[in-house]
């Protein structure tokens, strides 16, 4: 492994050069082509090969970031999860995303890093997910359309194994997406009140499964893990996602592959232990004869 990490930091490092050079020529050029006058060619000579090192340094920092999920991290998640599969250039499908029923349909939809197994004999399934929203802007220049991506993160699909009645969210920046009669209740906790809007079709059964453990475990959830995160729970399922902007098994530019590197992984893995014993979704706490 020692040996496979030194391979890996050396064509690291021959991307990171290229990208390096590559950023400095290509602003280099775009400043000599428009303060230079009339030796403004030569900013475009400059941008070019700049250009090319820019781009080619990326495409071998992405072949290297591939090769290193499949060659390494696979290993690693083997370790922490229980029948754990990992495929890098797979994820939730669009479906899968969508039955958060607190996820809007996106305009452009990307997901990768599927990962699946169980752990303390809970099962669950995850991705990392990229929903864009399309914008059109008409200008006096004529029409112009982009992308604005309103969630960037992690979306986690838990299996209860237990039964409740109704169905129910506890959302911190989002809103249902279906019409099943969702209706937005109050909670004995003021503070839990301020952080989630909840939205329930049973409130005895949001009640029931809303006790004060429970909702202290959402919020420790919450403040341990930047951004935006919404829970639900439809058809014995619990849905997480979190949007924090992060990729999460993604190698970090012009920072070498380290021990440290590797904790960060394994406390993106520890993340799903977390919610699993903090929710004590392996205990019987739903169930309702």
């Amino acid at each position: 492994m020692e040996n496979k990490i030194l391979e890996f930091n050396l064509i690291k490092k021959k991307a990171e050069q290229k990208i390096k050079w590559g950023s400095a020529l290509a602003i280099l050029g775009v400043a000599v082509f428009f303060l230079a006058g009339e030796y403004g060619l030569f900013g475009v000579l400059l941008f070019l090969p700049g250009l090319f090192f820019l781009i080619t340094g990326n495409i071998a920092f992405k072949k290297l970031n591939n090769r290193f999920k499949h060659e390494v991290l696979t290993d690693l998640v083997a370790s922490y999860v229980d029948d754990g599969v990992f495929i890098p250039n797979q994820g939730l499908s669009q479906s899968q995303v969508y039955s958060t029923e607190f996820l809007k349909r996106a305009d452009r939809f990307h997901s990768e890093d599927f990962l699946k197994g169980s752990i303390e004999g809970v099962q669950f399934i995850s991705s990392d997910v990229k929903l864009e929203e399309e914008h059109v802007e008409h200008t006096k220049n004529g029409t112009r359309r982009y992308y604005v991506t309103y969630f960037l993160g992690r979306v986690f699909e838990f299996d209860f194994n237990k039964s409740f009645d109704g169905y129910l969210q506890v959302l911190e920046k989002y809103r249902p997406t279906v019409k099943r009669g969702y209706q937005k209740i109050k909670l004995e906790s003021v503070l839990f009140n301020k952080k989630f809007r909840t939205y329930t079709t049973n409130d005895h059964s949001a009640f029931y499964v809303l006790t004060p453990h429970f909702m202290e475990a959402l919020m420790t959830f919450e403040q341990e893990n930047q951004g935006n995160v919404g829970f639900s729970f439809i058809d014995n399922k619990l849905f997480i996602g979190l949007s924090n902007f992060k990729d999460t098994f993604k190698l970090q530019m012009f920072k070498p592959i380290s021990d440290a590197t590797f904790k960060r992984f394994e406390d993106e893995l520890l993340v799903i232990k977390e919610v699993i014993k903090e929710l004590k979704l392996n205990n019987n706490i739903f169930s309702k004869e």
